[in-house]
C-alpha cells in the first residue's frame, strides 16, 4: 500500500529527471515534505471520493508541467454495503467527513484559488447520493461534483497520456475502481504546443464492477482458484462486450496502461519494495510474465500472509485478489507483452484540465 493511501498524505519527487515526457518522463512533479511553498500563485486542487479512497493533489503550475505541492490519500470503503444495502452507510458517511475535512483545511492552507472536487461510482448509484452531497456541503463546506462515466473515462486519459510509449501506436488504459472500471482505447497522443501531451480516446466504456463490489460478492478473504475464475467470468462478459463493438488493435503494436491501487500494488510486489515508492513504481514496465508471477504468488497466499506484505497492509489484504481478477480479464482480452503502471489518473486529469482552460500552457485548438 502507497503512502497516500495510508494517510499520510507524503509527497515524492519527480522520478527519471534525464528523460523526456513524451512517453518517458511525465511532466508532473512530486517533490519531498516541505519543498515549494512559494512562487506561484495560482494555486490549484483536484479532489477524487471514490468508492474506496478520497484523495487530493494540490499543484501549482511548472514549465510544461506542474509541480504537486500538498497530496493527501485515504481508504475510506464509502461504497462499503452499498451492493447490499443500495445507501452510503453512516460509519461510511463518518469516514468521509473525516478525510474531507482534512482536505478542505489542505486546500485552506496551501491558499487554492481554483479547485475541482469529484465524487464517482458510489455516489451515482447510491439511493442517498444526493442526500450525502447536501450533507457534505453543510457539514464540511465542500461542493462535491458527481460525475459521469464518461467525464471519469476521459479525465483517467488525460492523467495518464503522458505515460504512453512515444513509439506506440496506442495503448489499453484500464483504471480499476472501487466500484467500477474505466476501460479506454486511446491512439498515440496529439502533442500540444505546450504542455503535456492530450489524449485521442478511440473508444471506452465503463464496466460497473470494481473490486469492492467484487470482493463483496465473492468473498475477500478466502478467495480459492474457483472464486478467482468466478470473479473473472463476471468482468470478462463485459470486457468481451467492448471488444465486440470495437475490435482489438494490433497487439504487437500497443501495450497496456494500468491505473488504480491494484497494478501499483502488483509493481509493488514485483519490486519487493519493503516500503511502498512512488519513484519507483509510477510509470515502470512489466512484462506479461513478471505480472502473471506476481498474480499467482498472491493467489497462493493466506490473508494473513497478504496484509505483512508491504505493499498491501490490512487495508488492501480483502481487495486485492478482486482487483487481480479485473486485470486478468483486462489481460486475457487483450494479451499485450509490455504493462506500463501508472500511479495517477483523475487528479492529474482534473489538474491538467483546469490548468489548460485557464490558458496556462497557451490555448491549444486540440485543448479537450
Amino acid at each position: 500500500m502507497n503512502d497516500e493511501a495510508r494517510g499520510s498524505g507524503s509527497l515524492d519527487p519527480a522520478r527519471d529527471r534525464g528523460l523526456r515526457w513524451q512517453g518517458r518522463r511525465p511532466p508532473y512533479r512530486y517533490p519531498r515534505p516541505g519543498g515549494d511553498r512559494g512562487g506561484n500563485t495560482a494555486t490549484y486542487a483536484a479532489l477524487d471520493l471514490g468508492t474506496n479512497n478520497c484523495r487530493l493533489l494540490v499543484a501549482r503550475p511548472a514549465g510544461d508541467g506542474f509541480r504537486v505541492i500538498d497530496a493527501f490519500s485515504r481508504i475510506i470503503r464509502l461504497g462499503e454495503g452499498i451492493s447490499v444495502s443500495g445507501c452510503i452507510s453512516e460509519p461510511a458517511i463518518a469516514r468521509a467527513i473525516e478525510a474531507l475535512t482534512i482536505c478542505r483545511d489542505k486546500m485552506a492552507n496551501r491558499c487554492v484559488t481554483r479547485a475541482r472536487l469529484i465524487a464517482t461510482e458510489a455516489c451515482r448509484t447510491a439511493r442517498n447520493g444526493t442526500e450525502f452531497r447536501t450533507r457534505i456541503a453543510e457539514e464540511v463546506g465542500l461542493e462535491l461534483e458527481i460525475i459521469g462515466r464518461a467525464t471519469e473515462a476521459e479525465l483517467a486519459a488525460t492523467g495518464c497520456t503522458p505515460l504512453i510509449d512515444r513509439d506506440a501506436e496506442g495503448v489499453i488504459l484500464f483504471d480499476i475502481g472501487g466500484g467500477s472500471s474505466e476501460l479506454v482505447r486511446l491512439a498515440r497522443p496529439v502533442a500540444a504546443r505546450r504542455g503535456p501531451p492530450l489524449p485521442e480516446i478511440e473508444a471506452w466504456v465503463s464496466i460497473p464492477v470494481g473490486v469492492v463490489t467484487l470482493a463483496e460478492r465473492h468473498g475477500g478473504h478466502l478467495v480459492s482458484r474457483e472464486t478467482y475464475e468466478a470473479m473473472i467470468a463476471e468482468v470478462a462478459v463485459h470486457v468481451e462486450g467492448f471488444v465486440a463493438e470495437h475490435g482489438r488493435p494490433p497487439l504487437d503494436r500497443v501495450h497496456l496502461l494500468g491505473t488504480s491501487g491494484t497494478v501499483t500494488t502488483i509493481a509493488g510486489v514485483h519490486l519487493d519494495l519493503k516500503r511502498y515508492d512512488r519513484r519507483r513504481v509510477d510509470g515502470c514496465w512489466m512484462t506479461d510474465v513478471e505480472v502473471s508471477g506476481v498474480i499467482e504468488r498472491l493467489l497462493g497466499s493466506s490473508y494473513e500472509d497478504r496484509v505483512a506484505t508491504a505493499c498491501i497492509g490490512s487495508e488492501r489484504a480483502d481487495l486485492v485478489l478482486a482487483g487481480c481478477a479485473i486485470l486478468d480479464a483486462m489481460r486475457r482480452a487483450f494479451p499485450c507483452q509490455r504493462l506500463r503502471v501508472a500511479d495517477r489518473g483523475l487528479r492529474e486529469g482534473m489538474l491538467v484540465k483546469m490548468m489548460r482552460e485557464d490558458g496556462v500552457w497557451g490555448r491549444t485548438a486540440h485543448a479537450p
